[in-house]
């Protein structure tokens, strides 16, 4: 059989304007010394270890000798967990617990727990992360994701998940985008929403205002609560009398799911629902997307209704229509309307996403990294959702720690749309961080950051003027060391 011959495969391999024979020829004239076995174990030793020993060494040893030209900030094979401590802020956009992770090197990660949650979903899982190497960032993971949940139960876990590609990058010196693959994209798209208002015109001047900051990609929350007190446009607004928002307790609207209100809207509460979106198109136009949220806690069926009457107006989404978890609903209001319906900002790991995407039960996803699992389970379910041909949106309401997290897995996955930025009213937000170009959004983008880890660090002086009144900076956490139980799943 002969040799394959493809002449443009092979002509890739010609060295400009030097023919084979004169090749041949230059190198019977200088034949190229051949190196002793002394000389060439020397070359092999990448620094004092032999090719040999580089075989058998550990990962982290192996890149730290391999990398030893590279510009590191530490010896990451020795590099172990000394600390973790907090420093809550208030009002960014709400109370969001930042961690910090340090080390037995002088280096730290940050990471920060979802917005509105407690920070002892973080300090739970202290004990288990001293004298741990913080670049085993999967190891470490799978030992304290059962102490995650769905929701703002996730927020510890996240934080620290967060906190260890921090660490990680930083003793490396590359961004943690490099780590996951690379990056698709050197910009991410934000979309903004904006605070509500009960006059349809003042709403849409509002989201106006945004798209003439440069977002182009916008989002609404409109829902049942704006028209309760307007003559015959709600049945059963007694629903709306106990508790409110934040309440925990049972029989309150806020804690009752949708299918157990008794809610409905009659066709003038639909009317005066889509007059909000009316206006708002009015204003913005069509040349962008255009997504709504917070809708309201009624049954699948009235979602379907409201749905069928907003379509003339092409929205990019509807978004959680009702609980997530709710599969065959979603399915249901999926298959009845025309616009592409999301749900996912509560979901705790890839398998309640992998759910409703093999249902074919939603259009988009939507993970909050905060509560998904962190940077990389966040990759995976953006991953598995794009073999399946699903888009995926992200939601994110935090400070600008949690804001990196999520551009640098934002920047490393295919099927992502766009990412939620719902601090554009906060003027102090992005003095938060320094040691990065300012500002951090421009024209509704955010560039991916080159620093090492997320690319940022803190600006002390800042978060020390708006912790959460009675909290500290940083401060020590010994009460946490030593929290210890039989964690194991299995007996």
């Amino acid at each position: 059989m002969k040799p394959y011959h493809n002449p443009k495969f092979n002509d890739l391999f010609k060295l400009p304007g030097k023919s084979k024979d004169k090749i041949e020829k230059k190198s019977e004239l200088h034949p190229k010394p051949v190196p002793s076995r002394r000389e060439f174990m020397q070359k092999a030793g990448l620094g004092g270890l032999t090719l040999g020993a580089f075989m058998f060494q550990p990962i982290e040893e192996t890149l730290a000798h391999s990398t030893q030209k590279v510009n590191r900030n530490s010896s990451p094979s020795e590099l172990r967990i000394t600390d973790l401590r907090i420093a809550e802020v208030a009002g960014a956009p709400m109370r969001c617990p930042i961690i910090r992770i340090d080390t037995n090197q002088g280096i730290y990660g940050l990471g920060e727990v979802r917005d509105g949650a407690s920070a002892r979903y973080a300090l739970v899982l202290k004990s288990r992360l001293l004298g741990e190497n913080p670049c085993q960032i999967e190891r470490i993971f799978k030992r304290i994701k059962l102490f995650g949940n769905h929701a703002r139960q996730a927020g510890g876990v996240c934080a620290v998940e967060m906190a260890l590609w921090d660490l990680a990058g930083k003793a490396y010196n590359i961004p943690v985008y490099q780590m996951l693959g690379g990056k698709y994209r050197d910009e991410i798209r934000l979309y903004s929403d904006t605070t509500q208002s009960k006059d349809p015109e003042v709403f849409a001047d509002r989201l106006k205002a945004r798209m003439d900051l440069g977002y182009t990609f916008l989002k609404m929350d409109f829902g049942v609560q704006m028209v309760r007190d307007n003559e015959g446009s709600v049945v059963n607004t007694k629903a709306f009398d106990k508790g409110n928002k934040w309440t925990s307790e049972y029989g309150s609207y806020s804690r009752t799911a949708h299918p157990f209100t008794g809610v409905q809207l009659t066709d003038k509460g639909v009317a005066e629902m889509v007059e909000y979106v009316a206006a708002v198109r009015r204003k913005v136009g069509y040349d962008i997307p255009l997504a709504a949220d917070h809708f309201g806690h009624f049954d699948y069926k009235e979602c379907i209704r409201l749905g069928e009457a907003l379509e003339p107006y092409r929205l990019a989404w509807l978004e959680d229509m009702v609980p997530w978890f709710y599969t065959e609903k979603w399915k249901q209001i999926t298959d009845a309307i025309k616009t592409p319906t999301l749900t996912g900002e509560d979901i705790f790991l890839k398998e309640e996403f992998i759910k409703l995407i093999d249902a074919r039960a939603i259009d988009m996803i939507q993970p909050d990294l905060a509560s998904s699992g962190g940077i990389l389970e966040t990759k995976k379910i953006g991953d598995y959702a794009e073999e399946q041909g699903i888009p995926m949106a992200m939601h994110f309401a935090g400070t600008p720690v949690s804001f990196m997290a999520n551009i640098h897995c934002a920047a490393a996955t295919e099927n992502f749309i766009s990412l939620e930025h719902h601090s554009v009213d906060i003027p102090w937000w992005e003095d938060m961080v320094k040691n990065i170009p300012k500002p951090l959004v421009v024209n509704g983008f955010a560039k991916v950051p080159e620093g090492p880890g997320l690319g940022v660090e803190l600006n002390e002086e800042v978060i020390k003027q708006h912790l959460v009144e009675g909290t500290s900076y940083f401060a020590p956490t010994e009460e946490w060391n030593t929290d210890r139980s039989n964690d194991r799943w299995w007996s």
